[in-house]
């Protein structure tokens, strides 16, 4: 059985328990790191992470970004979004199409 997981800190992911994703509050890059790698293996197939836990362990984020599971998914914290996920979603499409269809850019 394939699962979904939001990691990041308890006020910004808590809410996600109600849609019935498994949360995991962190406060710390190591913590979250070290739980990336653990719920890799245990069939976690989709990670939601908190873009401001995800600036300080951008290598784990990208040693997944190569390998078809887990897709790791960067959503905005309690406090607003700093671009991270828009820019990375960008990034996937253009690699994806060759061009910008989400803002109109060629790339």
């Amino acid at each position: 059985m394939y699962k979904m997981g939001v990691i990041g800190d308890k006020d910004s992911i808590l809410g996600f328990k109600a849609l019935g994703l498994s949360v995991f509050p962190v406060t710390q890059p190591e913590q979250a790191a070290r739980l990336i790698h653990k719920l890799a293996k245990e069939n976690y197939v989709i990670l939601f992470v908190t873009e401001s836990l995800a600036q300080d362990i951008k290598e784990t984020i990208d040693r997944y970004g190569s390998q078809p599971f887990p897709i790791i998914t960067l959503i905005p914290n309690n406090a607003g979004s700093m671009g991270l996920g828009m820019e990375g979603i960008k990034s996937n499409v253009e690699k994806a199409v060759g061009v910008d269809i989400l803002f109109g850019e060629r790339g």
